[in-house]
């Protein structure tokens, strides 16, 4: 078993048990720091956004370099077709995967991703915002950070609500000006 690379490995099997989700962190809270690799650049700290803008967090679904959910993989393309409006309204979005770095470099080549995309196969990100896990991967979350750390909205994932919209996520943003 190698330690993230391919399917079958350490991430998939500490993430196999099925969990619910958390209640926590709650909307009103201060969102939870972290600190990850981009693909193509540097460490990406959320507190650095503090004070600077707002920030969409979606943690995404992926098992493989070549193996998407099939919630996720359509949420991840809709957010590639619309990270225009998230920036008009003066905020970034940060996708989050548990895919290990060489992964997560093929994925935002072969998809061609405008937007910066952070791996975390160890998953801490994912826990520490309360997603749950299942068959080998953490769930999909997102979430809207206002410019003083705070959540402000909150999605976790359901089999009735897979992510969220990103119209409704737009609309947070928008009250965020």
């Amino acid at each position: 078993m190698t330690q993230s690379s391919g399917f079958f490995n350490q991430r998939y099997l500490n993430n196999f048990v099925p969990l619910p989700g958390k209640l926590e962190p709650a909307v009103g809270q201060l969102a939870p720091d972290f600190e990850l690799p981009q693909v193509g650049g540097e460490q990406v700290k959320l507190s650095s956004y503090r004070g600077q803008q707002p920030v969409f967090l979606a943690f995404t679904r992926i098992f493989t370099e070549k193996l998407f959910c099939p919630f996720c993989y359509p949420h991840i393309q809709d957010l590639k077709q619309r990270y225009s409006e998230i920036v008009d309204r003066g905020a970034e979005l940060l996708m989050i995967s548990s895919t290990d770095q060489v992964q997560s470099e093929q994925i935002v080549s072969d998809l061609d991703l405008p937007y910066p995309f952070l791996s975390d196969p160890k998953c801490e990100s994912f826990r520490s915002y309360g997603a749950g896990q299942a068959l080998g991967a953490p769930l999909p979350a997102q979430y809207v950070v206002d410019l003083n750390g705070k959540i402000r909205f909150r999605h976790m994932f359901s089999f009735v609500d897979h992510n969220a919209g990103i119209d409704e996520v737009l609309t947070i943003l928008e009250g965020l000006r």
